[in-house]
């Protein structure tokens, strides 16, 4: 299997298209498809902050459920957007205003058609991708060995928010463990949702969110070749979204 990981697009288009030209996608019918058989993987949050999420939610749509030329895997903005979508009371903040406004601009058949695609491509998406003979495990905030193959509430909870432990940083941010640096398992395992500002690499554990969106890049990562390769963002640079480890 050969396959690019994209960490955490976050409706930034023109990264998306900078690097999947980088790796040699042709865009020639309005999607990026590899003329080589590779297909890309998604690790989740396509939309909400940046300027183009609607654009990706149709990208990635025709990507995954027409053409079946990528993996995607949903974040926890993928899921408040889906109960945002389904009409279910949730707050329109962190970002998800971003993504609301562009869909309110639509006219109302636009607005149904993004709609339904999203649901389409939500409810068909598994929790976390197990690929290549479990080689390869793509899950947007990552995954403990012990979670693997199971899909109960506080295994969702983990692969959309990470181990957080319900306390609060002074920020108002949740406060949470790096399960990756205890990760002992074998299968490589591709994730995103906290912004680092140099793909982090530890245990088998690769974490490709390098905050796009916030001004960093959009990182992808070539499995089985194990390549990182990235494209700037052309957001402003916000310093503190990104977190250091220890």
């Amino acid at each position: 299997m050969k396959i690019d990981i994209i960490g955490d697009i976050h409706g930034c288009y023109h990264e998306f298209k900078e690097l999947t030209s980088q790796l040699g996608y042709k865009w020639d019918s309005g999607i990026p498809l590899h003329p080589d058989k590779r297909i890309l993987g998604f690790v989740g949050d396509l939309t909400d902050r940046g300027p183009e999420s609607l654009k990706m939610i149709n990208i990635v749509w025709q990507l995954v459920m027409v053409q079946k030329k990528a993996v995607y895997t949903p974040g926890n903005h993928c899921n408040k957007l889906y109960r945002f979508f389904l009409g279910n009371k949730v707050q329109i903040t962190h970002g998800l205003e971003t993504t609301v406004a562009e869909y309110e601009s639509l006219y109302k058949k636009d607005q149904q058609s993004i709609r339904n695609k999203f649901i389409q491509l939500y409810e068909n998406a598994p929790l976390y991708a197990v690929l290549d003979n479990e080689k390869l495990i793509i899950a947007h905030a990552g995954i403990k060995q012990k979670y693997i193959g199971k899909q109960d509430a506080k295994v969702k909870q983990f692969v959309f928010y990470g181990d957080i432990t319900g306390e609060k940083n002074p920020d108002g941010t949740p406060v949470r463990k790096d399960w990756a640096k205890n990760y002992t398992g074998t299968s490589w395992i591709v994730y995103g949702h906290t912004p680092v500002k140099e793909p982090r690499m530890i245990n088998h554990t690769y974490n490709i969110d390098t905050g796009a969106v916030f001004g960093g890049k959009l990182t992808a990562l070539r499995y089985p070749e194990m390549k990182l390769i990235s494209a700037p963002s052309t957001m402003p640079y916000l310093e503190e979204k990104f977190k250091q480890f220890d």
